[in-house]
């Protein structure tokens, strides 16, 4: 089973750019961030006529999540718990059945930027990890096979950014950040990347400014954590690099991971 996942930043600029993806990658599996369009305006038809079911959790302009799956979807989950009065669409979860039996859980994340430091933005970002880290306890005590996928807007580690002192001022790089993403990591998921590959220089956005992807200055803050269940039949990753050079692409580009079962 290949999941995937990606910030679109925009479904309808870059709705030809999925239906390619997943017509030569062919996810069974992918995750979308930043739709940036309500549920109703979402495109579904086209990605339906590929042969994906399709779950989202879409806002007007900002934000929306969605899970598309070549397998029968159910238990849809839309929003973490303990909202408190937050409308942004930045969570949707899923039960695919795996074909030939069984079921995997998956996410799609878009967790809050963060930005600027000093406002009440970041101390969102730090809230809605903790909510998510919560979550993410209660679905692990379900031991089965679990990815929790999406844009983290978090750079785990200095080697996981061209220039660690250009970063040091930027919400996705701050102790309080990192250490979020760690205390997530230590209830017991695996980050699939890491698990694959252990060198620096791997990115996964590269901004739109001061031709960062022609100098390759990116970041690495799209993930893929798996549960032990999920882990155990981690086969491989991919960065899918490529799709960062096509015409006016996203940002971002695709992860994904193969798990065997």
């Amino acid at each position: 089973m290949l999941i995937a996942t990606w910030n679109v930043n925009s479904i309808k600029q870059r709705l030809d750019h999925c239906l390619r993806f997943l017509k030569e990658a062919k996810p069974d599996v992918l995750c979308l961030q930043e739709l940036k369009c309500p549920d109703e305006a979402f495109p579904a038809g086209p990605i339906e006529d590929l042969g994906y079911n399709v779950a989202v959790h879409g806002q007007k302009a900002f934000n929306g999540v969605a899970i598309l799956s070549r397998h029968p979807l159910s238990d849809v989950r839309m929003g973490l718990p303990e909202a408190n009065g937050d409308d942004h669409s930045r969570y949707i979860e899923a039960v695919i059945s795996r074909p030939g039996g069984g079921v995997a859980r998956v996410a799609s994340i878009y967790l809050p930027n963060g930005n600027p430091l000093g406002t009440s933005k970041f101390g969102y970002k730090l809230a809605w990890m903790e909510r998510l880290r919560v979550h993410a306890e209660n679905l692990l005590a379900l031991e089965e096979p679990l990815v929790l996928a999406g844009d983290y807007n978090v750079i785990p580690e200095p080697r996981d950014v061209y220039d660690p002192a250009d970063w040091l001022g930027d919400a996705l790089f701050q102790p309080e950040s990192r250490g979020a993403f760690r205390r997530l990591i230590a209830l017991g998921l695996t980050e699939a990347v890491r698990a694959c590959d252990d060198r620096a220089g791997l990115y996964t956005f590269w901004d739109y400014q001061a031709g960062a992807w022609q100098r390759n200055r990116g970041i690495r803050i799209d993930h893929l954590l798996l549960s032990p269940q999920a882990a155990d039949r981690l086969v491989e990753t991919r960065i899918h690099k490529e799709t960062r050079g096509w015409e006016k692409p996203s940002d971002h580009v695709p992860v994904s991971a193969r798990l065997a079962f």
